[in-house]
């Protein structure tokens, strides 16, 4: 099992509630709200949740939030007035708790999140959204792990038991905050995070103890890496991105728009001057959000 610094733990946990759940000026009315928590997966016998957050009037349309920061998941860090921009949009939103690092690596929360996909979509109904037109958003890790699945969704198996992993897991529409994209070429080219480095250290229980050998991290850096996994196909692509990032350096950002300018995909990077890891006032921003979703999930 991969080791992480007893000290680390808590330090994520509290800046994963405190960067998703600050509320906002306009908070928002729990009333309006409709909440209901519900297990989407189990693994190795502890259940997987998620939270459908559905408004009043809703527009058919269905999003998913990914709670993670530093590939750290909490029920915690769920605040609906966070979402108040796609509620005011008719959005229901499924707000999505991964099982957490040092327990899980990078690829095995990548499975929660194909794993959550693949249930939304198979009681799409019950929810009263359309299954093939959902979207997919985060910050940070939770930004990297909508990355994941705007480039890498996959098919359902037909023969599967579970009627839920008949299911596909693309989406249709990603927005993010300051996403890691390339963990090979961090701040430049070269510059492996990959259980090393500044973010490889910080979250090494994120990667699984890589082998030692340049080359088996840099295989594995590939593979957890959205930037090459992109394709003209890939899902609408929205990234908003601090200039000033001293955690995931808009290097990453502009890399990954190179690389979908070149294979003809669909993406925006929106570059905000001066702003670091997260600002104030980032449920604001949320907007943009709402209305890349009106464009590309309508």
């Amino acid at each position: 099992m991969t080791r992480i610094h007893h000290t680390l733990l808590p330090c994520l946990l509290a800046w994963l509630v405190s960067f998703l759940a600050s509320a906002p000026a306009r908070a928002a009315d729990p009333a309006a709200i409709r909440r209901t928590e519900v297990i989407y997966g189990r693994k190795f016998g502890t259940a997987l949740t998620l939270d459908v957050m559905q408004p009043a009037r809703t527009n058919g349309l269905g999003v998913i939030w990914v709670i993670s920061g530093g590939f750290y998941s909490d029920h915690n860090a769920i605040n609906p007035a966070y979402c108040q921009a796609l509620f005011d949009a008719g959005y229901t939103v499924f707000a999505v708790v991964h099982g957490s690092q040092p327990r899980y690596t990078i690829l095995e929360i990548a499975e929660d999140m194909h794993r959550a996909v693949r249930w939304i979509r198979h009681h799409a109904a019950d929810h009263s959204v359309r299954p093939d037109r959902l979207g997919v958003f985060g910050a940070s890790a939770g930004g990297h792990l909508s990355l994941t699945l705007g480039t890498q969704g996959r098919d359902g198996d037909p023969k599967a038991k579970d009627p839920v992993d008949r299911q596909n897991s693309r989406v249709q529409a990603v927005a993010c905050f300051f996403p890691p994209t390339d963990f090979e070429n961090w701040g430049a080219p070269g510059d492996t995070q990959v259980g090393v480095g500044k973010v490889g250290r910080q979250f090494y229980g994120a990667f699984g103890s890589p082998s030692d050998t340049l080359e088996s991290r840099q295989d594995y850096g590939r593979r957890i890496s959205p930037i090459h996994h992109v394709t003209r196909d890939m899902a609408p692509t929205l990234v908003i991105h601090g200039e000033a990032d001293g955690l995931v350096p808009i290097h990453q950002a502009e890399i990954f728009e190179k690389k979908a300018r070149e294979a003809g995909a669909t993406f925006q990077l929106v570059r905000l001057p001066g702003k670091d890891h997260g600002w104030p006032g980032m449920e604001k921003d949320i907007a943009q959000f709402a209305r890349w979703f009106d464009r590309h999930l309508k």
